[in-house]
């Protein structure tokens, strides 16, 4: 009799429940899923979106819905996500400009990177450094030298200091030294449209939707920020190719409520990883230029994050584009 009372009682000292007495964790899912973007659809981050869900939706028993909420920098989307039910139903899908959120919104009622947990790392590419058709000049080289001798002339799409768009525009202003005029936008998208017309000169997106905007035609891509050349686009000199010492890695990610249960983050992690795997969604993130689709799991995405955060957190604090 004893002997079958002391692994349960050893447990209780431990504050450990007995195996038989622990309710089996829920279903996951049970009713669609809401896969919530920060940026306005039509952009980079909604394209990625929508690639991971459909192809979710083919591997989990309910639907996986794309929701946009606008504005904030992205806090607006973060919040609604961090306040959601921790169950694995609300997912956040962000990319590097989630880094830098505490910065851009330092008065948030909530901290997006101690209350959302990253569950899967995606994917990795570069910003595309895209110059209007119109602008006089033939490549990146001379794209540079024109904006030195004209300081100040010049306005660049970017989605402020929170987004990615603004996040390489700083890096190329810093590093450069050249002064452009920031115009915002509130996404990607309506940038582009509006670099297509030509009342912009400059706009940096991510590879997944710029490098799509140059094969149309309504744009030139100069450069790609990434240390190496793009698989996608190998005809494209990188940043240091044209005189820019710096470079820029985009990722993608996936996070929900630090509070969800582990075994939902994992449950959520492995549909994810299965996908990434099949052939099809990797060729179609390669086909939008992503370098690398991962699915590193929340172990490795936990320090991947962090490490960025303490990157572009600093960057963010200790400068600004040059005006």
């Amino acid at each position: 009799m004893l002997r079958h009372l002391v692994p349960g009682l050893l447990a209780l000292l431990l504050g450990v429940a007995p195996a038989a007495a622990q309710s089996p964790p829920p279903a996951w899912p049970d009713r669609p899923l809401r896969l919530v973007v920060p940026y306005s659809a039509g952009g980079a981050t909604d394209v990625g979106a929508r690639v991971l869900a459909e192809a979710l939706g083919q591997v989990l028993p309910q639907p996986v819905l794309v929701e946009n909420r606008v504005g904030g920098a992205g806090m607006i989307a973060a919040e609604f996500v961090a306040r959601a039910p921790a169950d694995g139903h609300t997912i956040l899908f962000n990319n590097t400009s989630h880094a830098v959120l505490r910065v851009v919104v330092p008065n948030a009622a909530i901290d997006p990177i101690r209350q959302l947990a990253p569950v899967a790392i995606l994917s990795e590419m570069p910003m595309v450094m895209l110059v209007g058709n119109a602008f006089p000049a033939a490549d990146g080289k001379a794209f540079l030298e024109r904006i030195r001798a004209e300081p100040g002339r010049h306005d660049y799409g970017s989605t402020g200091g929170g987004g990615t768009l603004g996040m390489a525009a700083l890096l190329f202003l810093k590093t450069t030294g050249l002064s452009m005029n920031e115009i915002p936008y509130r996404g990607g998208a309506p940038a582009t449209l509006d670099l297509a017309a030509g009342r912009i000169a400059l706009v940096f997106d991510i590879a997944l939707t710029g490098l799509q905007t140059a094969k149309g035609g309504q744009a030139r891509a100069f450069a790609v920020t990434s240390p190496q050349r793009s698989a996608a686009a190998p005809e494209v000199p990188t940043w240091r190719e044209i005189g820019v010492d710096a470079e820029m890695v985009v990722w993608q990610a996936v996070f929900v409520p630090s509070a969800t249960p582990a075994p939902v983050q994992a449950a959520l992690h492995a549909a994810i990883a299965r996908v990434q795997q099949t052939e099809a969604i990797r060729r179609k993130w390669t086909e939008l230029g992503v370098d690398r689709v991962l699915a590193l799991p929340p172990a490795e995405a936990v320090p991947y994050v962090a490490r960025d955060v303490e990157r572009w957190e600093g960057l963010m604090a200790s400068a600004q584009p040059p005006r």
